[in-house]
Formats: structure tokens, sequence, C-alpha cells
């Protein structure tokens, strides 16, 4: 019985004392099994064509969590649909698909795939929206960690989308990336569950954009550019 009421005076001694030592070593107890949110839901938008789109700020930025569906700009002129790989190929124009040209099967989970012409209009996004420019993604995966880690955070996680290993995947971003794949330059289908490329609105020169991609193998945010103008990529918008 002494022990205990001596006990009780100590507790009671450290409580008077140093309460924030007390609920600063609590924090440290129950914080690491906290997981940390990099992201709020923010609502939803809604484009030309009626698709509704989940939104989530992450950091300062505000974005789409989900690749862009339109197939009309947003002064609702319409975007050419080019099924034909030889018509693709030879593009100079705007130009928009579907993966495989199968719009049932990938239109929901992965969106339309888009040239750089489209892109290039400045017309793609809702009113209030635009095409992430190259500072934008950078703004984002700095956020996120840096570029090495970024995408990790930025994929879906598992194997339900993506091909095995899909290294380092947790989407703590929110951003759940998924392996739309892409449309190369001669009108040829590829990637998909393996990859995805989001196009940025900054261009290096006339003939080289910027882009950012995500792979199954690894965690990297990759930031490119090259001659791509005929590729078709996908798109998230970031509110103005």
């Amino acid at each position: 019985m002494n022990n205990l009421k001596y006990s009780i005076k100590i507790l009671k001694y450290w409580f008077s004392s140093f309460p924030n030592v007390l609920i600063a070593s609590l924090l440290l107890i129950i914080l690491p099994g906290c997981e940390k949110d990099l992201f709020i839901p923010a609502g939803t938008v809604t484009d030309i064509d009626g698709n509704i789109y989940e939104v989530i700020k992450i950091g300062t930025q505000t974005w789409f969590a989900e690749n862009l569906k339109t197939t009309r700009y947003n002064d609702n002129s319409g975007i050419p649909l080019i099924t034909s790989n030889t018509d693709w190929a030879a593009l100079t124009t705007p130009g928009y698909c579907w993966y495989n040209n199968d719009e049932t099967a990938n239109k929901p989970l992965y969106g339309a795939l888009y040239n750089w012409y489209t892109v290039n209009t400045g017309k793609l996004c809702p009113i209030g929206w635009h095409v992430p420019t190259n500072d934008d993604f950078t703004i984002l995966t700095e956020f996120l960690g840096g570029t090495a880690i970024a995408g990790g955070k930025m994929k879906e996680a598992g194997l339900a989308h993506w091909t095995t290993p899909n290294t380092g995947a947790t989407n703590e971003s929110g951003f759940t990336a998924l392996p739309a794949g892409i449309r190369n330059d001669l009108g040829v289908f590829t990637g998909i569950n393996l990859n995805t490329h989001w196009w940025s609105a900054t261009q290096y020169n006339i003939y080289k954009p910027y882009y950012r991609s995500i792979g199954h193998n690894n965690s990297v945010a990759f930031v490119g550019y090259g001659s791509l103008n005929q590729h078709g990529f996908t798109i998230r918008c970031v509110k103005d």
C-alpha cells in the first residue's frame, strides 16, 4: 500500500511539474502508428461533356484525382477522334483517342489520350483549371519529397491495375496514378498496366514539350521532354 501511495505522489509531481514533457512523450508513442495524410478531398468538378472528377488538395495546389476524359474543348467545340494508326501518325493538328480505340473498357479508368497539338490549344481543362506547367509538376513532386520517391506516393497501391512489382506504390498523395499507357508517333498503343505519361503545358522548345511519367518498376516521377508532338498522353488538370 505504501508503495502505491508513493507511486501516485511521483506521478502527480511529474504531471504538475513537466506536463509538456509527458504530452510529448505520449505523442512519440502514438504518432508513429498514424499515417500522415498528404492530401485533402476538395469535392468534384464537371467538364464540358458532363464527366465528373474527384478533386484533391495537395500542399498549395488543387488537382484532379483522375485523368481527363473530355471529347470537347471548354468552348464547346469538338476535338477530332482519331482511330486510324496512319492518320494519327500524320497529324499536325489536334486529336484524341481511347487506348486500343476501346472507349468502353478504357475511358472510365484511364481517361483519353491527347496529342500535343490538342494540349497547345489551351482549351482542354474546364474553365478555372489548366494543363499543368512543368513548374506545376515540380511543385507537386517537391512537396512529395522529390522526383526519386514522388512517383511511389502518386501511384495507386496494389496490383489491381499496375503490373508487379509496382515499386514503392503507396498513393499517400491521393493522386491515384493509373498505368494508362500511351499512343506513340506511329499510332501504336503501348504500355498499359506498365506506365503512364502526362502532358505538361510547357515546351523545352517549339518541338519538344515536357512531360511527366511513372512506371511499374520504380518510384520515380520522371521528367522528360522530346519530339513527341504526335504522341498520345493523358492529362491531369490543376486549378488556376
